[in-house]
């Protein structure tokens, strides 16, 4: 019978060659898992080299806790951004207006609490408030009215930038009140006894490293109840350790300076929340679905008019709070602020896998494509490269990665 056959086990490894067979057979695995997640792990390895090249390169100042402190605080606006994007590029549009958002909802924040002396919290529900109206406006003229998404978001580029001249008169307006000041400058408060470490950080660490652990299994487990594709058990186990491995460091070198910077705290929320909207919520699948084929998900139901207003609702509001976090961490609301950044979240998305059709992305390859790019910029700056090469550098960094993107498409017959 068939299940006679199927049922057999494999031929035993030749004698005296069971240590070469299981090493070579783990190497497979490895380079077998490598090759179906290349779009998944390939810029995570990189990202890896790329710490490690500058770890070297800078005599460990890469790694330093307040150096490690600064590259979270210096680069969480960027991946705020970056993860909205993401979203907008998933669904097959881009946005070219968030920079300039960030630098007018920043201004508008300072015209509130520096100028009219408004309570913070107010100040910020409002600025959210104004995000979130100019992505809807924005939403609205490409959803309904089927203008590009290039030409609507140039426009609100030079409209938003003009409106922050107009806001500002041209100069530079703060300080901040000390609790807006927090948001892009704060730390977690001290608790507990004297360790030598922050214990906040430690324990929001190990309880990371638990809910890592956690969904890895699950996601593996409900992979094998509908009888896809997993990760050898040998590679799982492998992954889990790398995961656990690099949370522990980034725990120990935060806890070891002032501990974790509450921006990564909101940022970590971002995360988890976007992450499992795009991988649970329906709403999250028919992003992917719009983006990936259009005429198919309109005949599967899917309202993309819909879809499409709130993606770009949603980027307005995370600009709206990029724009909070890096008027903060200026404590200063400046005419010039956001200039470039939405290259810097386009970049960050397409490095981290987005792809140029749309319909493929996930929420931590652009945190894993911000963190390429703020790893390089810092690497660089601690080597004392010029701004110009540094252009140059994240410039080619792009282009590889889409160029990367291209051709894993052709040799997938995609």
């Amino acid at each position: 019978m068939s299940t006679d056959v199927t049922a057999k086990s494999p031929a035993p490894a030749p004698p005296g060659r069971s240590g070469a067979g299981a090493g070579s057979g783990l190497l497979q695995l490895m380079l077998d898992g490598l090759r179906r997640n290349m779009r998944q792990y390939g810029m995570l390895i990189a990202l890896g080299l790329i710490v490690v090249l500058f770890a070297v390169w800078t005599d460990g100042d890469l790694l330093l806790p307040r150096n490690v402190s600064n590259l979270v605080l210096q680069n969480s606006y960027i991946l705020i951004l970056a993860i909205g994007m993401m979203l907008v590029i998933i669904a097959g549009h881009i946005d070219l207006s968030v920079g300039s958002l960030t630098a007018f909802v920043g201004a508008f924040a300072a015209v509130l609490t520096v100028q009219h002396h408004l309570a913070w919290p107010i100040a910020l529900v409002l600025c959210l408030l104004v995000g979130a109206v100019a992505g809807a406006v924005q939403g609205f003229l490409i959803a309904y009215l089927g203008i590009p998404s290039f030409i609507v978001t140039l426009a609100g580029m030079l409209l938003f930038r003009g409106l922050t001249e107009i806001l500002l008169k041209g100069q530079t307006l703060g300080p901040f009140p000390d609790g807006l000041q927090k948001m892009g400058n704060g730390f977690l408060p001290e608790a507990g006894p004297d360790t030598n470490y922050h214990n906040l950080t430690l324990l929001l660490g190990l309880v990371l490293i638990a809910a890592v652990v956690w969904q890895e299994v699950r996601d593996r487990r409900r992979q094998q109840e509908f009888a896809l594709d997993v990760l050898p058990a040998r590679l799982f186990l492998l992954k889990l350790t790398a995961l656990i491995s690099a949370i522990l460091v980034l725990t120990l070198l935060l806890a070891s300076y002032k501990g974790a910077p509450i921006v990564l705290i909101i940022l970590g929320a971002l995360v988890v929340g976007y992450g499992y909207v795009m991988r649970n919520a329906v709403f999250g699948r028919h992003i992917y679905a719009i983006g990936g084929n259009l005429p198919a998900a309109k005949l599967s139901g899917v309202k993309d008019k819909k879809v499409t207003f709130y993606v770009f609702l949603n980027m307005g509001v995370l600009a709206a709070l990029a724009g909070l976090v890096v008027a903060a961490r200026l404590n200063a609301a400046s005419p010039k602020a956001g200039v470039n950044f939405e290259l810097e979240a386009i970049a960050s998305s397409f490095i981290g896998g987005a792809s140029m059709s749309g319909g493929v992305g996930t929420v931590l390859g652009a945190i894993i494509g911000g963190l390429v790019l703020g790893v390089l910029n810092n690497g660089m700056n601690l080597l004392s490269v010029g701004t110009d090469w540094q252009q140059v550098i994240k410039g080619i960094a792009l282009l590889v990665a889409v160029g990367f993107d291209v051709w894993n498409k052709r040799k997938s017959g995609s």
